[in-house]
């Protein structure tokens, strides 16, 4: 395909990094088009970590026995909307056959690889473009609060050393206060990932924008894409509020909205929302060094340069747009089990996103089975940060038609019609 004109539909992180590497591989315009503001949505609030670490799927083996008995629980950071939805069932019915070993490992391999890859180009990115995102690679700690907890999370942890390459180290007891001093005494130990690193993903967007802005990149904000016009099996322009825009290849990077394309795209993309929610804050007097995953209480603690972050939680509730406030609650009560100073005054930002989750917690990296140069770039469920690098750059190679760094057919669309 030659080297013309792209669009990238989405400004969030996976759309930005698709614009930057395609136009430094030589695509001559590169626009990005999004709906409301680029960088505000899901790719704005969330925790920041690049997590190198977070190879498994969420379809491990018992799985499904997990998630019905976080449904029946009160305070369950998991929950699910009751509602009659068709593709929600047919989401958790994909989701549920894949809970085996066998789905596990070609899960993880494919996610490991998006992750590995990322990683690496998040150092040369750091090293060689302006970024300015409080970036910090100190590692991720695990906290347990329980020795049942603990234990658990060693099975994981052996897994993930023997199977899949990854460098941890556990910590008994109050030994974890001397890694991390800001934990509460009395905790049953932790796990440290160090090769894994954190940012602040707002940061990172606006430098994200000055970067692509400063290569020549067109970013258009509440530019909202309606449809394609085709030639045969090829899309030729977008239909936009108020204006068609031609371009020789599309990228569709829209996250949790993709399905909203289904009818121009002529597939079904088989991605829920999984809504997620963040607190930002002042730092605290007594404010962790260490990014942390409370993995018992599912609350994510993001130590920024310039705040404190608390996030987590998974509630499948459809594209709702409220703020539920008994999961914010979810969030400083778990932080609570493990610091002693677990909020700070003043609160800066109370914040919801929508994940974009697939069945198999594997992203949709393919063209559309109906336009030969439009491709997907959606669906990395709670590692979009984590994965936008090697995403961006395996989408540039697939639509400059070079040799693809890492095996594409992991995330082929077709998988789910098997």
């Amino acid at each position: 395909m030659s080297h013309g004109r792209v669009i990238v539909i989405g400004g969030g992180v996976i759309g930005a990094a698709c614009a930057y590497f395609l136009k430094t591989s030589g695509w001559e315009s590169v626009t990005v088009l999004d709906r409301g503001q680029f960088g505000k949505a899901c790719s704005h609030g969330n925790c920041g970590f690049v997590s190198p670490s977070h190879v498994l799927p969420l379809t491990v083996p018992g799985a499904i026995g997990q998630a019905l008995k976080a449904l029946v629980s009160k305070n369950s950071p998991f929950s699910i909307k009751p509602r009659f939805d068709l593709s929600l069932w047919s989401w958790l019915f994909q989701f549920a056959r894949r809970c085996n070993e066998r789905d596990m490992v070609a899960s993880a391999q494919a996610i490991q690889a998006l992750l590995q890859s990322s990683r690496s180009l998040y150092d040369e990115l750091m090293a060689n473009e302006p970024f300015d995102c409080e970036w910090q690679t100190r590692g991720l700690l695990f906290p347990f609060r329980t020795l049942a907890g603990l234990e658990h999370h060693d099975q994981t942890a052996e897994l993930l050393r023997t199977s899949f390459g990854q460098s941890l180290t556990r910590f008994a007891g109050d030994d974890v206060r001397d890694l991390e001093p800001a934990l509460k005494r009395g905790l049953a130990g932790g796990w440290h990932y160090p090769g894994d690193a954190h940012l602040r993903p707002d940061k990172l967007m606006s430098s994200w924008r000055r970067v692509l802005t400063g290569l020549g990149v067109t970013i258009q904000d509440d530019c909202e894409v309606k449809g394609f016009v085709r030639d045969g099996a090829r899309a030729v322009r977008i239909i936009a509020p108020r204006e068609e825009i031609a371009a020789d290849a599309f990228v569709v990077a829209a996250g949790a909205l993709t399905p909203w394309l289904n009818h121009v795209l002529g597939c079904k993309i088989p991605i829920q929302p999984g809504k997620g929610y963040s607190i930002t804050m002042r730092r605290p007097a007594k404010c962790p060094a260490l990014p942390m995953l409370c993995e018992e209480d599912r609350v994510a603690v993001t130590p920024m340069l310039s705040g404190y972050r608390l996030g987590s939680t998974m509630e499948f509730a459809g594209y709702d747009t409220s703020l539920n406030r008994r999961r914010l609650a979810l969030l400083t009560a778990g932080a609570a089990h493990y610091f002693d100073e677990p909020v700070s005054e003043p609160i800066e930002e109370e914040w919801f996103g929508w994940r974009p989750m697939t069945p198999d917690s594997v992203p949709i990296i393919d063209r559309t089975p109906t336009m030969d140069n439009v491709l997907i770039a959606a669906g990395h469920n709670m590692l979009g940060v984590s994965m936008a690098p090697a995403t961006g750059r395996l989408v540039a190679e697939l639509l400059s038609g070079t040799s693809p760094h890492i095996d594409a057919n992991r995330y082929s669309l077709s998988r789910f019609a098997r």
